[in-house]
C-alpha cells in the first residue's frame, strides 16, 4: 500500500482531509470491535531497547548509519540521533522461563552490536539520557538521515512557528532553546509491548496507568541532561518539551502536549482513539490508498494508516496500538515510561515488574483505579519522574502518603507475582527478577541514585563538571558490562 502526500506543504485542505480519514478509520475500528474481529497473539510480550553511542571518553559517537551498515541484521535499525540506535526484539510468549530467555536474547545482541560499534570507535550505552550529550550537539545535523525524521521535525517546528524552549528545575536548571527536534535525541528508553483483547483493554490500560508511577520509582536513569543534574527521570518533562508542537500561548491555554499522560480512566481503546482526533492537530497528514469500509465489506482487514500514523505523533507514556499480523487485527498496550537500562538484567526486572503488575492489577476484582483518582496517578507518576526511588505516592488504603519504596515492597510486588503466575511464568523466573525489583527498594538505588552518586562523589575529590561526567559515563559502563543489576554496584571508584 502506497502512501503519498496529500498537498503541498500540508495546507488546510489537506489537514482536514486526513482527519476525515482518521474519522473513517476509527469508523472501521469500531466495526471490528462490533463484529469480533480482534483474534490475534495474547499473552506475549514485545521488547524495543534504544541504545546510545559513545566514544571511549563517554562522549556520543555519530555512526548508527556506518553500525547498522556492518550488521547482518535487521533486528536493529536507526533512531533519531546518529548516536542511537534501536533493538527490536522477537515477541515471546509470556510463559514459563520468558525472562530468562529474553535476557539472553538481548545479550546475545546487544553483545553483536558492541562489537560492531566497536570497530568504529564506538561502545553501546544503555542509559534513558547520555550525561555527556552537549547541548551543542544538538542540531539539526546530528539527527539521522531520512525523510521520516526530516519531515517529523519540519511540521512540529512549523506547529509551533518559533524555536522549542526548554526549561527545566531540579537540582539545577536547565535552559535554552532549539530549532530543531534533535534535542529529543538525547532520550533513549525501553518500551515493552502488551497485546490485549478488546474486552480487556481498558482494565489494562488503566493499570499500566496506575503502574506507571511505581515503574518510574524503581527504573529512573536518566538524571542529567546535557551535563545538567535535573530530576531522577529528566527524560520525561525533557521529552514533553522538546517534543512540544504547541505554541507558548496556545501551552498557556491548556492545549494537551504530545508527550501526555492522560487526564481519565477509560472504558474502551477507543477512547483514546477519539481523544487523540479531538485533542491533537495532524502533524504528517499522509493518506493511504485503502478505503477501511471498502476493506470491511469485502470481508477484508483494513491497515487503518491514517489512524496508526495519527497515533504515533501523541506520544502517550502508555500508547494504543492497533495492529494487524497475518491478516489478523490486534490491540496492544505500548508502555513507554521507563528509560533503558543500566544493565540487561536490570532492563529485563523491569519488564517483568511491569507485565506481572499490569495484569495483577487488572485481574483485582476491586481495581485500584475505582478507588484512585485518575489526578493522583498523574501526582504519583510526576513524583516518581523528579524523585525515584525517594518519591512519596497517593494509594488507596493508605491515610496521606506513602514511600514509593514501601508501598512496592509491600503492596505491589505481591500484586506483580500475581500477575506473572496468571500468565504462567516459572516461579525461578519470577522470584529472581522480582528480587531485582526489592533490592533497589531495599537499598534505595536505581540507575539514576548511582548516577548521582557517582558524579558527586567525583566531585567531593576534586573532579571539574565535564570530567566527573566523563568518568560517570566510563565507570558505568565497565559495570554495565558485568551485567550485575545496579543496585549490586559499588559506588566509588
Amino acid at each position: 500500500m502506497g502512501e503519498k502526500v496529500v498537498a503541498d506543504r500540508f495546507d488546510l485542505a489537506a489537514r482536514r482531509l486526513f482527519r476525515a480519514r482518521v474519522r473513517d478509520c476509527l469508523d472501521g475500528l469500531r466495526t471490528l470491535l462490533r463484529e469480533g474481529r480482534f483474534e490475534g497473539p495474547r499473552d506475549r510480550l514485545g521488547v524495543e531497547v534504544e541504545l546510545c553511542l559513545a566514544d571511549s571518553a563517554g562522549a556520543p559517537r555519530m555512526v548508527n548509519d556506518e553500525v547498522l551498515a556492518r550488521m547482518a541484521t535487521r533486528d536493529f535499525q536507526t533512531e533519531l540521533g546518529q548516536f542511537t540506535i534501536e533493538l527490536n526484539m522477537a515477541p515471546h510468549r509470556l510463559t514459563g522461563r520468558v525472562f530468562d530467555d529474553l535476557a539472553e536474547e538481548m545479550r546475545v545482541a546487544i553483545g553483536y552490536a558492541d562489537r560492531m560499534a566497536g570497530e568504529f570507535g564506538a561502545r553501546v550505552v544503555m542509559t534513558g539520557a547520555l550525561p555527556t550529550i552537549t547541548a551543542e550537539e544538538m542540531v539539526p545535523a546530528s539527527l539521522s538521515p531520512g525523510d521520516r525524521y526530516t519531515l517529523l521535525n519540519d511540521q512540529i517546528m512549523a506547529a509551533r512557528g518559533e524555536s522549542i524552549s526548554l526549561d527545566i528545575t531540579g537540582a539545577e536548571t536547565l535552559s535554552g532553546s532549539f530549532d530543531s527536534i534533535a534535542a529529543e535525541a538525547a532520550c533513549t528508553s525501553v518500551q515493552f509491548h502488551l497485546p490485549v483483547t478488546p474486552e480487556r483493554f481498558g482494565a489494562v490500560w488503566n493499570a499500566a496507568q496506575a503502574a506507571a508511577a511505581a515503574q518510574v520509582a524503581v527504573g529512573a536513569n536518566a538524571p542529567f541532561v546535557f551535563g545538567h543534574e535535573l530530576w531522577h527521570e529528566s527524560r520525561v518533562p525533557f521529552f514533553l518539551q522538546a517534543t512540544d508542537s504547541r505554541p507558548p500561548e496556545l501551552a498557556a491555554q491548556g492545549v494537551r502536549p504530545r508527550a501526555w499522560f492522560g487526564e481519565r480512566w477509560i472504558e474502551s481503546v477507543t477512547d483514546l482513539f477519539e481523544e487523540n482526533l479531538r485533542f491533537f492537530p495532524a502533524l504528517l497528514p499522509l493518506v493511504s490508498d485503502e478505503d477501511p469500509g471498502e476493506v470491511l465489506a469485502a470481508g477484508g482487514v483494513p491497515r487503518l494508516a491514517e489512524l496508526a500514523l495519527h497515533n504515533g505523533t501523541v506520544y502517550r507514556w502508555n500508547r494504543p496500538v492497533y495492529g494487524v499480523a497475518d491478516g489478523v487485527p490486534h490491540l496492544r498496550v505500548e508502555n513507554r515510561v521507563l528509560s533503558t537500562g543500566p544493565t540487561i538484567t536490570d532492563t529485563v526486572a523491569n519488564a517483568a515488574f511491569f507485565y506481572g503488575l499490569a495484569r495483577g492489577l487488572a485481574d483485582e476484582p476491586d481495581p485500584v483505579w475505582a478507588r484512585l483518582p485518575f489526578a493522583t496517578a498523574e501526582r504519583n507518576f510526576m513524583a516518581a519522574c523528579r524523585h525515584g526511588i525517594d518519591a512519596r505516592f497517593g494509594w488507596p488504603g493508605d491515610d496521606g502518603e506513602v514511600p514509593a519504596a514501601r508501598l512496592i515492597r509491600e503492596r505491589l510486588l505481591p500484586v506483580a507475582a500475581a500477575g506473572l503466575d496468571a500468565f504462567g511464568v516459572a516461579a525461578v523466573d519470577r522470584d529472581r527478577y522480582l528480587a531485582v525489583i526489592e533490592g533497589r527498594c531495599r537499598r534505595g538505588t536505581t540507575g539514576a541514585a548511582w548516577q548521582t552518586r557517582a558524579y558527586h562523589r567525583a566531585v567531593a575529590n576534586g573532579a571539574d563538571r565535564a570530567t566527573a561526567l566523563r568518568e560517570l559515563v566510563r565507570r558505568y559502563c565497565d559495570l554495565a558490562r558485568t551485567d550485575a543489576p545496579v543496585h549490586e554496584w559499588p559506588s566509588g571508584p
